[in-house]
């Protein structure tokens, strides 16, 4: 991945007003804390894009911006950190079902310091920490320009890694909670990729509203110690896939109740065992597919069952209105992750390693946390 040298070529190429409003990248400038109604400029930028989709590895580089104009409702922000989501990487090789035009800065979600803002601004002050609320695209970039309404300000004394990731895996947990069937205290939930943040969110936030968790895992090295860490984080009961070739996976519920509602991530026969658990008349949830297997289900399953199959995507939710009700409940979220009532693993690397990271992301150097890049 080599970083382009010529600025004016990459200027010409990077000039669609779609993508590269929202890029720039620098050293060691310091704030603009004095608004003026004169041409405030944002500094230069370093930003990973791509100009065609294909394998994030191979269509990604780093390339050098020049500054832009920041308006009058503009806003410009230092990004900290922005993390290398799976929805990121599909949206580089151009399967996911909305994605900014090419060429396009890569990254959805994040966390940065206000640099400097326009003459209309009223809401935020340079130093300021915000993230893109809903989140939006180009946060891999080292300054992002913005409209003030794209802007939220948050917690400074939240961790980054978690204002950086809070938006698109705890705000799924929470939504899938809330949205699908009624729960209450002594109620349970069934799901599969509990090890994925996605899962860790889901016990946890759970756990809050006294509902059991049943997490299932799949058959790998390090299978035991992962269990481990999900009971420390609140998991009622872990099973291996393995351990569920059993002809009644109820049996293994001891003193849980049958859970009315089941989360699928991985699809295949690990949406068989959530269905398999849940109680006449339960729902399964699908958000995501990561066996790119299909779900299977018997006609028993509907007939004598009465099963619901649900899909939930965060972005359409997050397309519905839903700005100030998000906005709520990131701060939700973050006061738990402050509080060290959220917890999830993430590893911090930085911009200038960005390949490295993306070769974790992208599990070719074995099963990593998440990868978060440090500006």
């Amino acid at each position: 991945m080599a970083v382009v040298k010529s600025m004016a070529v990459r200027a010409l190429k990077l000039s669609p007003a779609v993508s590269f409003r929202l890029s720039r990248c620098g050293g060691g400038a310091k704030p603009l804390s004095v608004k003026s109604f004169s041409t405030v400029m944002s500094p230069p930028s370093k930003a990973i894009v791509y100009d065609q989709h294909g394998s994030p590895d191979s269509v990604t580089r780093v390339v050098n911006l020049p500054p832009v104009e920041v308006r009058e409702n503009d806003v410009c922000v230092k990004m900290i950190a922005a993390p290398i989501n799976p929805s990121d990487i599909n949206r580089i090789e151009g399967v996911y079902p909305v994605r900014p035009p090419v060429p396009a800065v890569g990254g959805y979600e994040g966390v940065g310091e206000v640099y400097a803002v326009g003459s209309s601004v009223n809401g935020l002050s340079p130093g300021d920490w915000v993230i893109p609320s809903p989140p939006s695209s180009g946060t891999w970039q080292t300054y992002v320009v913005k409209e003030e309404n794209v802007w939220h300000k948050i917690d400074k004394t939240c961790p980054m890694e978690y204002a950086a990731t809070i938006t698109v895996n705890p705000l799924t947990a929470l939504r899938m909670l809330e949205d699908f069937v009624p729960l209450n205290s002594g109620d349970s939930v069934v799901q599969n990729g509990a090890t994925s943040i996605v899962g860790q969110c889901v016990i946890q936030l759970a756990r809050l509203r006294g509902i059991s968790t049943i997490n299932i895992i799949r058959d790998r090295v390090g299978s035991d110690e992962a269990k481990e860490k999900l009971k420390a984080l609140g998991a009622d009961e872990v099973f291996s896939e393995s351990q569920l070739n059993v002809k009644n996976v109820k049996s293994l519920l001891g003193n849980l109740p049958e859970p009315a509602l089941g989360f699928n991530c991985v699809g295949g026969n690990a949406a068989s065992l959530v269905l398999k658990y849940l109680r006449e008349g339960g729902t399964m949830v699908t958000y995501g597919g990561m066996s790119k297997k299909p779900i299977t289900v018997s006609t028993t399953s509907f007939i004598f069952k009465d099963l619901a199959l649900r899909g939930f995507w965060l972005q359409n939710w997050l397309s519905m209105d839903k700005v100030k009700e998000c906005r709520e409940m990131i701060d939700y979220l973050l006061g738990l992750a402050r509080d060290g009532k959220l917890k999830y693993e993430t590893e911090l690397v930085p911009f200038e390693e960005f390949p490295v990271a993306l070769d974790k992301a992208l599990g070719k150097l074995g099963k990593h946390p998440k990868q978060v890049i440090r500006f």
